[in-house]
């Protein structure tokens, strides 16, 4: 049985950086898209960013693109989501997932709380 274990949330002040890992066990996750999706308080979960297998894809929601960094290190069976230049904006619950296809989740994780204060 697969688990996600999601760590590196906290609290930051706007423009400040944090990176979130991932950590994946219980089975190989060869071949699965890995990613990131965030709830905010009272709104619906959303697409942050997600990375291939191989690492040679990666796409980011617009919200985020050019300031967080998504990457993985299939050795470790961890993925990285580096952000900077956080906004307030950008406080929610972030939760790690895993999926081989399309529109379906396979795995999550627990989340995490980024908290980012003005």
């Amino acid at each position: 049985q697969g688990q996600l274990v999601e760590s590196g949330g906290g609290l930051v002040q706007a423009g400040g950086s944090l990176r979130l890992s991932c950590a994946a066990s219980g089975r190989t996750f060869s071949g699965y898209v890995m990613g990131w999706f965030r709830q905010a308080p009272g709104k619906e979960r959303e697409f942050v960013a997600q990375i291939t297998w191989s690492g040679g894809s990666t796409n980011y929601a617009d919200s985020v693109k050019g300031r967080f960094t998504i990457s993985r290190d299939n050795a470790k069976n961890t993925v990285y989501l580096q952000m900077n230049s956080l906004k307030p904006e950008d406080t929610a619950v972030y939760y790690c997932f895993a999926r081989k296809v399309l529109g379906s989740y396979d795995y999550w994780g627990q989340g995490t709380q980024v908290t980012v204060s003005s």
